[in-house]
C-alpha cells in the first residue's frame, strides 16, 4: 500500500465568539476557522479527507510583542508549508507519511523562529485530513483503524520504551459512547446574574453564567482558569468553592496557563494559595493543575530538581510545553503527572502519550498518571467531532469543551449545513429553540455514538466551496 496526497486545497470561515474568551494575556472576540481539504493519491484513490480549527495563534506563540495578526501569518506560514510538503510524500502507511512530514517540518523549521508547537500545528491538520480520507476510503472508523493498527502505529518510533507493542495493548477494549463535559471558567467569566449588568447581558438563548450551565446541563466537572495574582485567584477559588457547594459531587481542575513564575515561584505561590480554609472544600476535589509555569521554565534541570523534592505537590500535567514528540516522558521525569490532549498537537502523538500513560501506570501502580482532554475551542462540523473520536478512543471519561460556551451554538453555518449536522448527528447536537444547532449537554454528558461510528468523527457531506477559499480570504483587523 501507498499513501500520498495528489492535492490541498484551503477555505476559511470568520467566526464571531458570542462573550470574549480569555486566556493567560490573551482576549479572543472573534476567531477564523480554516478548513484543510486533502486529495489522497495512490491508494486512497482520489479519496478526500477533511480537517478544521480555529486559527488562535497566541496560544501557540504566548510571545507579549506578536498581535494576532502577526501571529497569524506565521500560522499560516507553518500551515502551508505542511501542505506544501505533504504533496512530495510517498509512503508506505498512514503513520509513516505523518511521521515523514513531521521530520520534515522539523528541518524546515530549524531555520525559522517558530517554536515546535507551532510549526507541528501545520502537521496536525494534514495528518488529520489524511487519517479521515485514509478511514472513508476503507470504509472504516477511526477507532477500529487503530485498534487494528490499520494506521500502522509504530509506537517505538516516539517513545523507544514502547517499542513492539501497538495502541490496543493500552487503549480501552471499546470506544466510549458518552463523556462528560468539564465547563471551562474564565478568570473573568460571570458566575452568578450578579456578575452581569445590562450591557454585558446576552439575549441569546444560551445559558451564560456558571450557574445557569450548573442549573440547565447539570455539570459537574469544572475547569478553572488562574491568573497568576495569588490573591485575586485565592479569592476568586473561594468565591467558587461557596458557589458549587450545594451542587454535590463535583470535581476540577485549575489551569494556569503559563501564568506563574519559575518551579520555587509556584511552589511558594501555591503554599500561599492554599492556606486559607475558604478554598479546603474545593481543593479537595482537584484532579490537577495545568501548565502552571512558561514553557521555557516548564521541563527544566531546576524545577525537576524542585518538584521531584516537594512531596505534598499537587498533581500537575503540561499543556503549552508538549511540543516536541517526546515531551511528555521529559515531563514525566520532572515530576509531572501527565499531559493534555488535543488534537491540535497531533494525533498520532497523543495516542502514543496516551499509550506511554497507560505503560506507566501498569509499572507503577501506586501512582496516577494523567492524559487529559482539553480544548481550544472546538467547534463544528468537522473540528470538534473528530477531537472527540479520539477523546472516545482513548477512553476519557471527562473532557474540557468550551466551544459550545463560548460561540452561539453552529449558528455561524450556512443554513443547509446546520440541518445536514441535525441529522447526521442528531445524539451529539439539538436544534435550539431558536432554530440553530447547539451541543446537547444533559446531566453533563454528551452522546458519542454518531462519533464513533463516523469514519472519522464527522458525518456530514460537507462542501467546503460554501466557504471562502483562502486565497481569496484576508484577515479582519477588528479581530486583534
Amino acid at each position: 500500500m501507498t499513501i500520498s496526497v495528489r492535492s490541498v486545497d484551503q477555505c476559511v470561515l470568520d467566526m464571531e465568539l458570542r462573550m470574549p474568551f480569555h486566556f493567560g494575556n490573551t482576549t479572543l472576540t472573534e476567531l477564523p476557522h480554516l478548513f484543510v481539504r486533502v486529495e489522497g493519491g495512490d491508494e486512497l484513490a482520489g479519496q478526500e479527507g477533511i480537517a478544521a480549527e480555529g486559527l488562535s495563534p497566541l496560544w501557540f506563540l504566548k510571545e507579549p510583542d506578536v498581535t494576532f495578526g502577526d501571529g497569524l501569518d506565521r500560522m499560516l506560514e507553518v500551515i502551508d508549508e505542511a501542505t506544501a510538503r505533504a504533496t512530495e510524500i510517498e509512503a508506505d502507511t498512514v503513520f509513516d507519511f505523518w511521521l515523514t512530514l513531521h521530520e520534515r517540518q522539523r528541518e524546515w523549521a530549524e531555520d525559522t523562529e517558530h517554536p515546535p508547537l507551532l510549526w507541528s500545528f501545520g502537521v496536525s491538520l494534514v495528518e488529520r485530513a489524511v487519517i479521515d480520507a485514509y478511514c472513508r476510503a476503507r470504509e472504516t472508523t477511526f477507532d477500529r483503524a487503530v485498534r487494528e493498527n490499520a494506521l500502522g502505529i509504530e509506537l517505538g518510533e516516539i517513545y523507544p520504551e514502547l517499542s513492539g507493542t501497538e495502541p490496543a495493548d493500552y487503549l480501552p477494549d471499546e470506544p466510549r459512547e458518552t463523556t462528560a463535559i468539564r465547563h471551562t471558567v474564565g478568570f473573568t467569566d460571570p458566575l452568578t446574574d450578579d456578575d452581569l449588568d445590562a450591557e454585558s447581558r446576552l439575549d441569546d438563548g444560551l445559558p451564560q453564567t456558571l450557574t445557569d450551565y450548573v442549573e440547565q446541563q447539570g455539570v459537574s466537572y469544572f475547569k478553572i482558569k488562574l491568573n497568576g495574582d495569588v490573591k485575586a485567584d485565592a479569592d476568586r477559588l473561594a468565591r467558587l468553592a461557596d458557589e458549587l457547594e450545594g451542587i454535590g459531587d463535583y470535581a476540577i481542575t485549575l489551569d494556569a496557563n503559563e501564568q506563574y513564575g519559575d518551579a520555587d515561584s509556584f511552589r511558594a505561590d501555591w503554599e500561599r494559595l492554599t492556606e486559607s480554609s475558604a478554598t479546603d472544600a474545593l481543593l479537595e476535589r482537584l484532579h490537577y493543575v495545568e501548565q502552571p509555569l512558561a514553557r521555557g521554565d516548564a521541563l527544566t534541570d531546576a524545577t525537576r530538581e524542585t518538584f521531584t523534592d516537594w512531596d505534598d505537590r499537587p498533581p500537575m500535567i503540561i499543556d503549552e510545553s508538549d511540543g516536541e514528540l517526546r515531551s511528555l516522558s521529559r515531563a514525566l521525569d520532572c515530576g509531572y503527572v501527565g499531559t493534555s490532549h488535543k488534537n491540535c498537537k497531533g494525533v498520532f502523538k497523543g495516542l502514543a502519550n496516551a499509550c506511554l500513560i497507560d505503560h506507566r501506570q501498569n509499572e507503577a501502580r501506586d501512582e496516577e498518571y494523567v492524559i487529559s482532554g482539553e480544548d481550544l475551542s472546538t467547534v463544528g462540523p468537522v473540528s470538534l467531532p473528530q477531537d472527540l473520536a479520539v477523546m472516545a478512543t482513548m477512553g476519557n471519561e471527562h473532557v474540557e469543551r468550551n466551544g459550545h460556551h463560548y460561540f452561539r451554538g453552529m449558528g455561524m453555518l450556512p443554513d443547509g449545513l446546520q440541518a445536514d449536522l441535525l441529522d447526521a448527528h442528531g445524539d451529539l447536537y439539538r436544534e435550539h429553540e431558536r432554530g440553530f444547532p447547539t451541543l446537547d449537554v444533559e446531566d453533563g454528558r454528551i452522546s458519542l455514538e454518531s462519533v464513533v461510528d463516523s469514519p472519522f468523527g464527522y458525518a456530514v457531506d460537507l462542501d467546503l466551496e460554501q466557504f471562502t477559499p483562502r486565497a481569496e480570504w484576508e484577515f479582519a483587523p477588528s479581530a486583534e
